[in-house]
């Protein structure tokens, strides 16, 4: 495993990417005996620093939970990373793209619980119960560390290449609706360019949220109610550029859109 000072040291540099909106050089080429372990210790050093220096945690991402996503990245298990207040944008927003690096748009529905999740052991039905609402919503994916040759270590590390995210469209109670043949159409400028279905997620996009609580349960750590869930990608992952608008059409459950200047 690595030091704490080399955790630290890989915190550091993060930051001071996400600051400068740069990226840094592949981890696993600079630690080539990096795990796991080690990659999650680096992302909770940097999240610690975030709530240190005033930043509001709100909630979790899930990433890498369709095969369509593991096709994109080649990385073949979930991941997880934090979200902040200020990563949040209302329906319609107008985003600075040179905010990110590497910007990508995933579609996703968004988990808000009204209850906490405690695992290990938790289930899909845990999770609907301690839901409050699902709402359509769009993850920004912005990548600090070179893209080439990543791997999960390198990905965990860089907090799931979490950049932002979108919500909008009807929230809906979780029994209200088969939340697996929930449906979205995402267009770039007026033009479609992807489509999914949210059973793509690990059969019930739930069950994503289920293996988030019990992976944060083996370290101690829940899901809390008012917390906000992305639940993973049913689409790929579609690249923006400034100028782009982006919109997903959910059907029934409304629309959810943003610009990019």
């Amino acid at each position: 495993m690595l030091s704490t000072e080399a955790i630290a040291a890989i915190a550091d540099e993060l930051a001071a990417a996400e600051r400068d909106r740069r990226t840094i050089p592949l981890l696993t080429a600079r630690y080539p005996g990096m795990t796991v372990t080690d990659s999650y210790a680096v992302q909770n050093e940097w999240r610690r620093r975030g709530i240190a220096s005033g930043r509001r945690p709100v909630g979790r991402k899930i990433g890498l939970t369709s095969k369509v996503m593991q096709a994109a990245t080649g990385i073949t298990e979930p991941d997880y990373g934090a979200i902040f207040a200020d990563m949040v944008f209302d329906n319609g927003s107008v985003i600075e793209h040179g905010r990110f690096a590497n910007v990508r748009i995933e579609v996703e529905l968004a988990f808000v619980l009204g209850a906490p999740i405690d695992g290990p052991g938790a289930t899909l039905f845990d999770v609907l119960r301690a839901t409050e609402y699902v709402v359509p919503a769009l993850e920004i994916l912005s990548s600090r560390i070179d893209l080439p040759g990543r791997t999960i270590v390198d990905t965990i590390s860089d907090n799931a290449a979490m950049g932002g995210l979108v919500y909008g469209g009807n929230p809906v109670r979780p029994n209200d609706i088969d939340l697996r043949w929930v449906c979205a159409l995402l267009y770039r400028n007026e033009t479609i360019e992807e489509s999914g279905v949210a059973a793509a997620v690990l059969n019930h996009p739930a069950t994503g949220v289920a293996w988030l609580a019990n992976k944060l349960g083996e370290h101690g750590d829940r899901l809390e109610a008012g917390e906000i869930v992305l639940a993973g990608s049913f689409t790929r992952p579609l690249w923006v550029e400034p100028g782009d608008t982006i919109l997903a059409d959910y059907g029934p459950m409304g629309t959810v859109a943003c610009r990019f200047t």
